[in-house]
């Protein structure tokens, strides 16, 4: 498979217990990869130096909506880019699926695709209950306020054709992107598509707090998406 004019952009902060692997992973099948480290205080810039990447640094942590634009200002300013694909840093997503998802834009059917564990084929391995929930309810919320038919809404695996990713302008720095993005693309009228994936909520995740930090972070994100619209 071609991977010319693929830029994967991995916003990292404090991972450098998992990133190591996924950049092995995504250099290892030849993807361009930009990581921003988002003034993480522990090894992850050095982790990331390893490896065939281009690295960008936050002097401190904006949050991952800012480093998510970033990654996205540079691969755009990159010579021959088509797709950009947003990938998270800590082991969660399948590198193998990122072909799956770059297929509709390549076909020219879609400007965007949105990974989905909850559409038809897409999976969850290790999701703890109380984020399954909140998950349901994010869904229910976006689709009230965007008139967006998703079943996913929190999930940080998506891929944009150029001129979509130019209409999108992430100006929420932190869990409050996920929501502003959506916002984006219902309000610009971009061809959308969801695929199923798989997220694999690992022991490291979980250790990090994954089962109450991102439910709540996903409630102040609903609540930010009422306060800028």
């Amino acid at each position: 498979m071609n991977r010319t004019g693929v830029w994967i952009v991995v916003p990292a902060y404090n991972e450098g217990p998992a990133i190591t692997k996924v950049l092995s992973q995504l250099t290892g099948r030849g993807y361009a990869v930009v990581v921003i480290d988002d003034g993480s205080k522990d090894d992850t810039g050095q982790q990331a130096l390893a490896f065939p990447v281009t690295l960008l640094t936050h002097s401190c942590n904006l949050g991952q909506g800012a480093a998510l634009q970033t990654g996205i200002t540079f691969a755009l300013g990159q010579p021959g880019t088509q797709y950009i694909v947003t990938f998270d840093s800590d082991g969660q997503h399948d590198v193998e699926e990122i072909e799956r998802l770059l297929g509709p834009l390549r076909h020219g059917s879609h400007d965007v695709a949105l990974g989905s564990r909850f559409v038809r084929d897409g999976r969850t391995i290790n999701m703890p209950r109380k984020k399954r929930l909140v998950l349901q309810l994010a869904v229910h919320f976006t689709r009230l306020t965007t008139r967006l038919a998703v079943t996913d809404t929190h999930n940080g695996f998506r891929a944009f054709t150029t001129d979509a990713a130019r209409s999108i302008e992430i100006s929420q720095n932190r869990m409050a992107h996920a929501s502003e993005i959506l916002a984006q693309i219902a309000a610009s009228g971009l061809p959308y598509v969801e695929v199923p994936v798989r997220i694999e909520y690992t022991a490291y995740s979980l250790a990090k707090g994954q089962r109450l930090g991102d439910a709540l972070a996903i409630l102040l994100d609903l609540f930010a998406r009422r306060l800028y619209r």
